[in-house]
């Protein structure tokens, strides 16, 4: 009898001590979806108007100038194409139709002066387009072969040192006030690279790896009024704050698996980040994959909107956000072949931290 109830006493101060572990040890995008505040919010149904027999593939990158013009960089049967719509979703141009640099696209972004910036995973280059659709800069360089993208090294593959001028599948661009580059130099190298406003290297920081300062797919990258940069760290799960000399200055590690960042215009400034890819192991995150927080720069959590589908206002797969007009986005999904263009709800409640950070 003694040895049946201390066998029965273990049993339960071992399931106490396994429930308190898996307690203390909940991932911490779980804790956030459970408490962001959510926010409402409209898609308009089939705001892009293609031409007849021309079609978006995969949903890569989407972005606005000052008049409202849209920009799309998606991914084709043949190549990457990049269109743009006016303010009301009807198809004005292609541009760049059967360029060098185009092979699979990753990002477009517009500059403050309007100049259309593409990122191409595929050919290893940013290229920079004038407004009139005329190529004006050109940063990396395709690789001289004909077998498409090359893959992902194994695990634990060292990638060969990083050149200043090469990139190894980059990702995403972005621009101070000054108009120094920050580029989001992704799959191979896991670094982010600045260079000056004519393309001249200044300094770079990464490596793959867990550490502050290290990254695992940066995959998207925004700066804020004040110059500081900051990057999705997707395979980390997180988003590092960088200064505009690329030292580490902060860490939200509590945003899911940030795939797309964006940060808006104006004397306050939002973050927005979306968790596109939850863990597949754990079934509270998959059945909220899809959502997309709105954040202060400071990393409080605002509020959330979206979850996982393939209809009006769901998300399959979010892999660029354009917030240019503040509560009017647009997203593009990679696994939905779409872009939706969305209009957020005023906000009542308060912010409430989320979000946990910290200080480096």
């Amino acid at each position: 009898m003694k040895l049946r109830v201390l066998s029965a006493l273990l049993l339960f101060h071992f399931a106490v001590v396994a429930l308190t572990w898996a307690q203390q040890n909940v991932p911490a995008p779980a804790k956030a979806f459970a408490t962001a505040p959510e926010i409402a919010y409209d898609s308009v149904p089939n705001f892009l108007k293609l031409p007849t027999g021309t079609y978006l593939g995969e949903g890569i990158g989407v972005a606005t100038n000052s008049k409202g013009h849209v920009f799309v960089y998606t991914r084709g049967g043949d190549t990457s194409h990049l269109y743009e719509f006016d303010p009301n979703g009807s198809f004005v141009r292609e541009i760049g139709k059967g360029l060098y640099g185009f092979q699979m696209a990753h990002a477009v972004r517009v500059d403050p002066q309007d100049n259309i910036w593409v990122v191409d995973e595929g050919t290893d280059m940013v290229i920079k387009f004038a407004p009139d659709g005329r190529v004006a800069m050109l940063l990396g360089r395709r690789a001289e072969f004909n077998g498409g993208v090359r893959a992902t090294p194994p695990p634990n593959t060292p990638p060969p040192p990083p050149q200043p001028y090469r990139f190894g599948r980059p990702t995403d661009v972005a621009w101070d006030a000054a108009g120094n580059i920050f580029i989001a130099d992704g799959y191979t190298n896991s670094r982010v690279v600045k260079y000056d406003k004519y393309g001249r290297y200044i300094n770079s920081i990464g490596t793959k790896g867990t550490g502050p300062g290290q990254f695992n797919t940066p995959h998207s990258i925004q700066t804020d009024a004040n110059g500081n940069v900051y990057v999705a760290d997707r395979g980390n799960r997180r988003i590092q704050v960088l200064s505009n000399d690329l030292a580490v200055k902060a860490v939200y590690d509590n945003v899911g698996a940030p795939w797309a960042l964006c940060i808006t215009p104006g004397p306050h400034q939002y973050l927005y980040s979306s968790n596109s890819n939850p863990d597949n192991n754990n079934s509270r995150l998959n059945a909220v994959s899809g959502e997309i927080y709105k954040m202060e720069l400071d990393g409080t959590v605002l509020g959330k909107f979206g979850k996982a589908g393939k209809q009006l206002k769901e998300f399959t797969t979010v892999h660029a956000i354009d917030c240019r007009n503040g509560s009017d986005l647009l997203t593009a999904e990679i696994t939905g072949w779409r872009v939706q263009k969305l209009t957020l709800h005023p906000q009542v409640q308060t912010s409430s931290r989320q979000v946990q950070t910290s200080s480096r």
